[in-house]
C-alpha cells in the first residue's frame, strides 16, 4: 500500500487529544522555548503508547537530567551521533519480542528526536544508513532550531545564512553564517522513503497529523520541524510563535510533504511577506544591510520556486 493511501486518525479542534500529556511539565526548558512546544505537540497527538530516542541536545537536557525525566512513556538518552541506529535497533528488537510472544500484539511505533547538530551533523551518517534501510518502520524528527543551543549557539550546516552565533560571528570581515542552511528534507527524501514532511508550531494541527501519517505508514519517514530559539536567535520568549508564521509568510520555511516521492505545498505563498519583517525580531540579523537582504530574499524565492515546480512535476 502507498503511504498516500495509509489511513490514519486524523487531529481536528473536534477531537483534540485530550488526558495526561505524555511529556510532563515542570521541565527545564528556557521561557519561550518553540522547540519544546513542538516537541509536547508530537507527543501529545501520539498518546503514550511508543518508544522515544532522543539524542543528547537541549530536548534531553531540559527534560531528562538524571535522575528525573519529563517523559511518561519509554525513553532512551543515546549519544549525539546515533539516534537513528539506535532507533532502528530498538524498531528491530519490538519484532523479535512480538515474535516471541514477549510484547505487544500491534506494531510498536519509534520515534527518534534530535536536534539539527543531532542531524544534519554529527548524526547525518547514522540517519542515512537507517533511512537507506526501507524495511525498518520508525519515525525520525528533527526539531531545528538552527545551531548547537545547548552548548552557546554555536553554528550548525543547519543555521541560516547570515545568521550570527558564537562561531559564525559578526565583524569587520564577517557578515555571520557564510553558508547557505543545509536542505535536510531533500537530502531524506533523496533516499527514496515513503514520507518526508516539514512542520512548525504555529501550525499545530498540520504538526500533528503529520507525525500521526509519518507513524502510520510502512518504512523509515523524516518529519523536520521549525523550532523557534529565543535564546539562541535573541528574540523575545512571546514572539517564537509570530516567528513560526513569518516563516512560512515569507519563504523561508515552506509546509510541504513528499509522499511516494510526490510533492505536496501544505500552504501555498503566492504573495510573501517581506523577509525583513521576519529579520526585525531576531537579534541574530540585527546586522544585516539591505544588500543582505536582497541576496537572502532572492536566494529564497528561488528555492521556494524550484519546490512548486516539483510539486507541479510530481503531484500526488
Amino acid at each position: 500500500m502507498r503511504a498516500a493511501d495509509v489511513p490514519f486518525e486524523k487531529v481536528t479542534a473536534k477531537n483534540f487529544p485530550k488526558g495526561p500529556d505524555s511529556l510532563a511539565p515542570g521541565h527545564r526548558a528556557c521561557q519561550g522555548c518553540g522547540e519544546v512546544l513542538a516537541l509536547r505537540l508530537l507527543l501529545k497527538s501520539l498518546g503514550t503508547e511508543f518508544i522515544a530516542v532522543s539524542a543528547t541536545g537541549c530536548m534531553e537536557v531540559c527534560t531528562g537530567p538524571f535522575p528525573q525525566s519529563a517523559w511518561r512513556m519509554p525513553w532512551i538518552h543515546v549519544a549525539f551521533e546515533n539516534a537513528a541506529a539506535v532507533a532502528s535497533g530498538v524498531e528491530a528488537a519490538t519484532h523479535v519480542l512480538r515474535r516471541k510472544g514477549r510484547g505487544y500484539d500491534q506494531r510498536i511505533p519509534v520515534v527518534a528526536v534530535a536536534g539539527d547538530g543531532g542531524t544534519a551533523d554529527i548524526g547525518l551518517q547514522a540517519l542515512s544508513g537507517a533511512l537507506e534501510r526501507y524495511h525498518e518502520n520508525f519515525v525520525y524528527v528533527c526539531l531545528d532550531n538552527e545551531a548547537y543551543m545547548n552548548t552557546g549557539i554555536q553554528r550548525s550546516s543547519s543555521t541560516p545564512f547570515g545568521a550570527n552565533t558564537t562561531t559564525s560571528p559578526v565583524g569587520s570581515h564577517s557578515k555571520g553564517q557564510y553558508t547557505w542552511k543545509k536542505n535536510m528534507p531533500a537530502i531524506a527524501a533523496a533516499h527514496g522513503v515513503p514520507y518526508v514532511a516539514t512542520a512548525n508550531p504555529a501550525f499545530h494541527l498540520d504538526l500533528m497529523n503529520k507525525i500521526r501519517r509519518a507513524v502510520a505508514i510502512k518504512g523509515p519517514a523524516y518529519l523536520h520541524v521549525y523550532a523557534p530559539c529565543p535564546t539562541g536567535w535573541r528574540m523575545k520568549p512571546e514572539l517564537a510563535i509570530e516567528s513560526g508564521k513569518l516563516a512560512v509568510a515569507t519563504r523561508i520555511f515552506p509546509l510541504y510533504e513528499v509522499i511516494d516521492g510526490n510533492y505536496v505545498i501544505n500552504r501555498k505563498v503566492d504573495n510573501p511577506t517581506p523577509i525583513s519583517e521576519y529579520f526585525k525580531i531576531q537579534g541574530r540579523f540585527r546586522h544585516l544591510k539591505e544588500d543582505d537582504i536582497s541576496t537572502i530574499t532572492n536566494r529564497v524565492n528561488q528555492d521556494y520556486e524550484r519546490l512548486v515546480a516539483l510539486s507541479e512535476r510530481f503531484p500526488v
